[in-house]
């Protein structure tokens, strides 16, 4: 590498005897005296500025960059000013994860990230200030799981910066720094009597919505972009291939969370409703463009609709239709008047989910097997999130005697047995 530190306060000159000497410059005594300056990899020149004694300080700059060089661990300083936003804009643009993770990357960043993070250069950017952000992170963002995700988005923009060089570590890597950790509230499934209340209280045509949901474990955008062909009445069989997606302001087709297509048992009940709902609600074709706003158009015919034939506009039906089912059922209070309903993210369609699973778990599904009809990548995941919901040692104990003893014209018991 090539490199000096340089003394701005002197310059060295011929005398009139013809030997150097050291002079004063114009800049003697103003400004930082020492500039150590070298040549980077990419051929441009790079320095930095040192005040009066400590030319020893400069020389050690210029040391550790020439040791980062030798051992590959060099980084640009200049690639460091790149502010957080800058950087995350770009990193967001060119995410080569599925469509859905993209889009909710972007939201996270901006809505959570970029009004605190944005204007920091990445290489100014220092444990404490992830720590300051994660504390003021959670008192605006209460709830748990949402605060990790929006965590761990932040912290990837950093892993890429690493990776790309423009910067040594990732400040979240810091001993000191925790990332918000899961939430330890156990999930509490609705029961059937309020699973059917919430659906009784919607709209007709929305309320087989809540069977697909509660009888197949079916996501909202599952259900808003299911279409005909995905139902094997005869067989008993759902095939979840599609779902109708908010990307930016528009709306698109794309493949379910985790890119997966997936095959869900269908039950009688579920079934009979399904076509119920068909008879009364013919389906309509709906064409809107496939993964990206700008994708291939496509055209299916989907069983669920909002009026003037348009696809269900999943923001519409949660303010307008799912909260005044809620309150109806009584799970959320009712707005006092000219007010909107509370926010009820425990309470949303999801829930269905989670009814579904407590169901399944209850007639001794197995976690794998549910795993693969929710749609989950990780059986352990799945584990970790309804483990509680499974029937105790204790309680399938119980139950097994209960059978056994249930029995008619048995010739055992505890009368007949022996020690």
């Amino acid at each position: 590498m090539a490199g000096h530190v340089q003394d701005r306060w002197f310059k060295t000159e011929t005398g009139p005897d013809g030997k150097p000497r050291r002079v004063k410059t114009d800049r003697h005594g103003t400004g930082m005296r020492y500039r150590a300056r070298y040549v980077g990899p990419d051929g441009s020149e790079t320095s930095q500025s040192f005040p009066d004694r400590q030319k020893r300080r400069a020389e050690k700059w210029l040391d550790k960059i020439s040791a980062d060089m030798e051992s590959g661990q060099y980084i640009d300083p200049k690639a460091g000013r790149t502010t957080f936003q800058q950087y995350g804009e770009r990193w967001s643009d060119s995410h080569s994860g599925e469509v859905n993770s993209g889009e909710g990357a972007e939201r996270r960043l901006r809505l959570h990230a970029y009004p605190s993070l944005g204007r920091r250069p990445l290489g100014a950017f220092k444990p404490e200030h992830i720590r300051e952000w994660l504390a003021s992170l959670k008192r605006t963002v209460p709830n748990h799981s949402h605060r990790r995700a929006i965590a761990a988005t932040v912290s990837a923009v950093f892993n890429a910066a690493v990776d790309d060089g423009l910067i040594a570590r990732n400040p979240f890597k810091a001993k000191s720094v925790q990332m918000p950790k899961s939430s330890d509230d156990e999930i509490i499934p609705w029961t059937a009597e309020q699973t059917f209340a919430v659906q009784s209280a919607l709209p007709e045509r929305f309320r087989a919505a809540v069977d697909l949901g509660a009888g197949c474990g079916l996501r909202q955008g599952e259900i808003f972009g299911l279409g005909v062909g995905q139902a094997d009445f005869a067989k008993g069989w759902l095939t979840v291939s599609y779902q109708i997606k908010r990307l930016g302001g528009r709306f698109v087709f794309a493949p379910p969370k985790g890119g997966k297509t997936r095959k869900v048992p269908l039950s009688r009940p579920v079934a009979k409703a399904l076509q119920a709902h068909t008879e009364t609600y013919p389906p309509i074709a709906v064409t809107l463009p496939w993964r990206t706003a700008n994708g291939e158009p496509r055209t299916r015919r989907l069983y669920f609709s909002g009026t003037g034939g348009l696809h269900v506009r999943a923001s519409y039906f949660n303010d307008f239709m799912w909260k005044p089912a809620l309150a109806s059922a009584g799970l959320i209070p009712k707005p006092e008047k000219g007010q909107r309903y509370d926010a009820a993210r425990e309470h949303g369609m999801h829930a269905l989910r989670h009814f579904y699973a407590s169901v399944l778990l209850d007639a001794g599904e197995s976690i794998k097997a549910l795993s693969r009809y929710l749609g989950h990548s990780d059986p352990g995941f799945t584990l970790r999130t309804y483990t509680h919901l499974m029937p105790s040692s204790e309680e399938r104990t119980r139950r097994a005697v209960e059978g056994l003893y249930g029995r008619p014209n048995q010739d055992h018991g505890p009368q007949t047995a022996h020690t």
